[in-house]
């Protein structure tokens, strides 16, 4: 097969780990007899420091005629460290998100049985855990109107939704939840919140949809709390995107470390691939950053984009093997232990796939 695949390496760890992705791909690629050809764009900071524009026209074209989009991170502290910035990183990210179409996130948790260890939480608490959040990425408070008023010592944020927002997003979670344990949570906080009672609504009206699927609402609060008690109770949950923002991030570390939980934002027409971390800049250049997640957003790519379920538990084989053979970086390793350089991780995946 025949691929496109746009490459955004974006700022700080971004291009060091997607590095680490494009030599596990093209590995994937000798061994199953695939031509990929990647085609880079410009992201976020190193696209302002290029272009005066977080989200050039020529990543949009580049990223609309590509057949999949493998993204790193985003994100430099020169353009943190000033609340006054008219234009910053991030707004490339969320112009590239409604572009694109790309409505839902899709972000798993799992553990690794080798890495259960490294988690803050008790093993007994997290063992098993294997769940999906699917968080509306192009509506909400982001993109709600804002400003300043009464000579700017007020602000507001206004957060809106509209039912087919709603429905496309719940859709996609029916169908995850169909292929998966039947199990589908609606995150919400519709005891306060108007567009929370819509999200309840139009999910309740779905149901008779997909009648196998067992339905729960939970308030975002109670959701937040028994991710650290019952992880394993959960299956796929579904939120918008504020909540969900949060959520995933505090889901992220049952596994151990940021740097290995992938996700992929999708769309009716595009899909792009990326690890949950960000730019990480204190450690950019010093080929110390994981590049798990990457890999396994690779992994996700191949099987969500071009229905290459074999190439994907491949590379995620693989990855399980390197780290019970502990080839594993800093943020993974024990007390006096050795660890492996981004680089070498990313060696010994495409040697050994």
């Amino acid at each position: 097969m025949e691929m496109k695949i746009a490459l955004l390496a974006g700022d700080g760890i971004g291009p060091e780990v997607t590095d680490q992705a494009v030599k596990v791909c093209n590995a994937i690629g000798e061994k199953y007899n695939h031509q990929i050809i990647w085609e880079k764009g410009l992201i976020g900071a190193v696209a302002m420091d290029a272009t005066g524009n977080p989200y050039p026209d020529e990543t949009h074209k580049t990223c609309l005629c590509a057949d999949a989009i493998l993204f790193g991170a985003i994100g430099d502290p020169k353009y943190d460290n000033n609340p006054s910035a008219k234009i910053r990183p991030e707004q490339g990210l969320l112009k590239m998100r409604q572009s694109l179409g790309l409505f839902a996130n899709i972000r798993p948790t799992f553990t690794f049985p080798s890495l259960l260890h490294h988690s803050p939480l008790k093993k007994e608490r997290i063992e098993g855990t294997n769940l999906v959040f699917l968080r509306e990425l192009t509506g909400g408070i982001y993109f709600g109107e804002k400003g300043r008023k009464d000579g700017g010592n007020s602000a507001f944020d206004i957060c809106s939704y509209n039912k087919e927002e709603v429905k496309r997003l719940a859709k996609k979670g029916f169908e995850l939840a169909m292929n998966r344990k039947k199990k589908l949570c609606c995150v919400d906080k519709a005891n306060v919140l108007e567009t929370s009672r819509l999200w309840r609504e139009t999910v309740q009206e779905m149901e008779k949809d997909f009648p196998k699927v067992e339905v729960s609402y939970e308030f975002v609060d109670a959701v937040a709390m028994r991710l650290v008690q019952w992880p394993n109770s959960y299956d796929v949950l579904i939120t918008e995107n504020l909540f969900g923002d949060i959520l995933t991030d505090e889901a992220s570390v049952i596994s151990g470390s940021m740097g290995l939980m992938p996700s992929a934002s999708i769309g009716e027409k595009n899909a792009l691939f990326e690890p949950i971390h960000g730019s990480y800049p204190e450690v950019a250049g010093l080929n110390i950053a994981n590049p798990l997640a990457t890999i396994l957003s690779a992994a996700m790519m191949f099987e969500y984009s071009f229905g290459l379920n074999s190439e994907g538990e491949t590379i995620r084989n693989a990855v399980n093997e390197s780290l019970k053979q502990r080839i594993i970086t800093k943020d993974l390793v024990n007390e006096n232990e050795r660890f492996s350089t981004t680089s070498e991780v990313g060696d010994w995946i495409s040697k050994n796939l």
